[in-house]
């Protein structure tokens, strides 16, 4: 590894919501920089002001504060290296495509959208069904490498539209070593001369990564193996414009796949499958359409963060659980995995039930007040603390607390009569008639004295207590579920118990 200090950065595009892609290489340059003492940055890459989208520079910030993983320098808190918005460094990056043309390594394009398009038009009557604007095409073109000087200076005095291309080499093969696939190679007559600078000044992804990953030290670089196709050119721009011992030590990271393996996961998969695929809820302002993200459906950030995490890569043990910290001391490149991962919902809720079971009473009480509060709702927090704990055992989310608790807060609207009547006598009505003065003297009204008595009278009149407690849990919870019987008496209270005993013996008679 290079003696200088590492800084790795994410670099999203504020297009739309966060993907479960980006977020996981978000947290791998955040623990491959942790891990080494290193910095992480943050670089908004706006450059293409066709698909901006409002609000989504915010939503990133957000979603990273949410996974707790907080850049070091950013649009939202400077650095050394500002501005981290590539919009607002746009005065940049034409210094380099002027270089990078006076070298012979990139060339103007004059022609126009129309040109373009009949060129497209006249590859494909060829049978060439990808026509690309490469080394053979070039040649018909009119660019700086068919137009007389002349002409050139003519045209570029007038202010005539153009972008500036890279100028690809043919017949040469690329190399360079990737930390998680190794050597990896490419043949340069494959690659297309990629437009580095567009014609209102603003750079392509291409000249700008390489352009502020020098400017700003980066010294590696994580991204998806989508971009591996593009690293040839990234590769001989680093060396054409005279950097290439600066160059960053790269890392393309396995895509997440659907859950059958077959293809990228994607929002559509999402949507059909019924799970999330964002970080965060996103509202797209120009289609008004939500798409649902992991935080809203309910997963706590650790869980996510730990999730993502054993996508792609593992510890080199059957361990699964991780706190950050664990993450960061254990994390290894070398222990990506190279091909894709498998996104597995099930597998995503076992990490929120882990969690949560792991979470103290009183901290996931406070998580779970809003839902309460949308209800109306807005008991004592010690109240909320004891009930989260008695049922958090059975909850994969948040909100499932409510599914398996709602008892606790409101009385049943009804009852599972069916469950009480065919083995209802006037036996079990008096016998919980009688009970309730029991109970109502009962000094001590824990869930051991309440078990302690209800068997009792159920022996001294002659009724098997087995029979009496399914009754009783209907009167209190409405149905066949929930913890212990005597302990939701307990967690109710006196007054309380007797008054669904009461309202439910009205109905069961």
């Amino acid at each position: 590894m290079s003696q200088k200090k590492v800084r790795v950065r994410f670099a999203p595009s504020p297009t739309g919501g966060l993907h479960l892609g980006g977020v996981r290489t978000v947290l791998f340059n955040y623990l491959f920089a942790r891990h080494h003492g290193g910095d992480f940055v943050l670089r908004i890459e706006d450059t293409d002001q066709t698909r901006f989208v409002p609000g989504a520079e915010e939503y990133i910030l957000e979603c990273l504060r949410w996974c707790g993983l907080e850049a070091d320098e950013g649009p939202h808190k400077g650095g050394p290296f500002a501005p981290y918005r590539q919009s607002e460094r746009k005065a940049l990056y034409r210094q380099y495509g002027e270089q990078l043309v006076n070298a012979g390594f990139a060339y103007y394009a004059f022609d126009t959208p129309e040109e373009l398009e009949a060129m497209r038009e006249v590859e494909k009557a060829r049978g060439n069904h990808s026509p690309q604007y490469n080394h053979s095409v070039r040649k018909t073109m009119r660019n700086s490498l068919t137009l007389d000087a002349g002409e050139v200076k003519t045209l570029l005095d007038k202010g005539t539209p153009h972008v500036i291309r890279i100028k690809m080499p043919e017949n040469e093969t690329v190399t360079f070593t990737d930390m998680i696939r190794g050597e990896v190679s490419f043949q340069t007559s494959t690659v297309d001369d990629k437009v580095l600078l567009k014609a209102d000044g603003m750079p392509t992804y291409h000249l700008a990564v390489v352009v502020d990953d020098y400017l700003m030290k980066i010294s590696h670089a994580f991204r998806g193996e989508e971009w591996l196709p593009s690293a040839p050119v990234h590769i001989l721009l680093w060396k054409y414009l005279g950097w290439e011992a600066e160059m960053p030590q790269w890392a393309h990271l396995p895509l997440i796949l659907k859950p059958d393996g077959n293809g990228k996961l994607s929002k559509r998969d999402g949507d059909r499958l019924g799970f999330p695929v964002y970080a965060m809820n996103w509202l797209d302002p120009k289609t008004n359409e939500l798409t649902q993200g992991f935080r809203e459906k309910g997963f706590l950030p650790e869980a996510f963060v730990n999730m993502l995490a054993m996508l792609g890569w593992n510890a080199g043990s059957e361990q699964e659980i991780f706190s950050i910290d664990e993450l960061i001391q254990q994390f290894s490149i070398e222990r990506v995995h190279k091909g894709g991962a498998k996104f597995d919902y099930d597998k995503a809720k076992w990490f929120n039930h882990q969690y949560i079971v792991k979470k103290d009473d009183v901290t996931l009480a406070k998580l779970f007040q809003p839902v309460l509060a949308e209800k109306g709702l807005a008991p004592e927090e010690t109240y909320v603390a004891k009930v989260t704990g008695l049922v958090k055992e059975r909850c994969h989310f948040i909100n499932e607390i409510w599914d398996h608790g709602f008892f606790f807060f409101v009385r049943p609207d009804k009852y599972d009569v069916d469950a009480v009547k065919p083995k209802w006598t006037p036996e079990k009505q008096a016998f919980f008639e009688s009970w309730i003065t029991e109970i109502s003297a009962l000094p001590d009204f824990t869930f051991a004295a309440l078990e302690d008595n209800f068997k009792q009278l159920a022996t001294a009149k002659n009724i098997k207590p087995g029979e009496l407690q399914l009754p009783f849990r209907i009167m209190l919870c409405g149905g066949k579920f929930g913890p212990p019987v005597f302990v939701i008496a307990e967690t109710l209270g006196k007054e309380e118990t007797i008054e669904r005993i009461k309202l439910a013996l009205a109905i069961f008679a």
